[in-house]
């Protein structure tokens, strides 16, 4: 009998060994984001994210908001931002942190093998408490593929 709980308990621990952590896809893409220089920045891009990130934070203080178009953003992109949500987060925004005021563009990034370009911007709102920052991931296309927003840290951190 107490062979076979043995070899029962044996079993069951090699059956829940854990597998090796991998790191996802996603992670793996946001960790190899290269710093490259303010000034050799595509200058088109530089417009086409502040502006873009402008007017969706504008939305907060507007309560107006007008959808990207295919030529802006992805498909993806397009969905995900919509009025609704746009509404439910400024709400919450409003209330922790005032009116939207301004952003400053303080670092890009690029992506080698997404030929992706992140463009982090410090953004300034009324209640100056905490820092927020709106990332922006623009593709070879100039479209908008990702728009986040963080807090503020000095070092990006994927």
């Amino acid at each position: 009998m107490k062979k076979i709980v043995f070899y029962s308990l044996i079993l069951l621990f090699i059956s829940c060994k854990s597998a090796k952590k991998t790191i996802l896809p996603k992670e793996k893409i946001k960790a190899n984001f290269e710093k490259i220089d303010l000034i050799s920045a595509s200058s088109f891009q530089k417009n086409r994210t502040y502006e873009l990130g402008k007017r969706m934070l504008m939305t907060c203080n507007t309560s107006t908001f007008k959808p990207f178009t295919t030529e802006e953003a992805t498909p993806e992109v397009i969905q995900k931002i919509t009025q609704d949500k746009i509404s439910m987060t400024c709400h919450q925004v409003l209330r922790g942190f005032g009116k939207f005021i301004d952003m400053k563009l303080k670092e890009v990034r690029y992506n080698e093998d997404t030929k992706i370009t992140l463009f982090r911007y410090q953004c300034e709102y009324e209640k100056k408490y905490r820092i927020k920052e709106l990332q922006v991931y623009i593709n070879q296309e100039n479209k908008i593929t990702s728009i986040t927003s963080t807090d503020w840290k000095d070092d990006y951190q994927p």
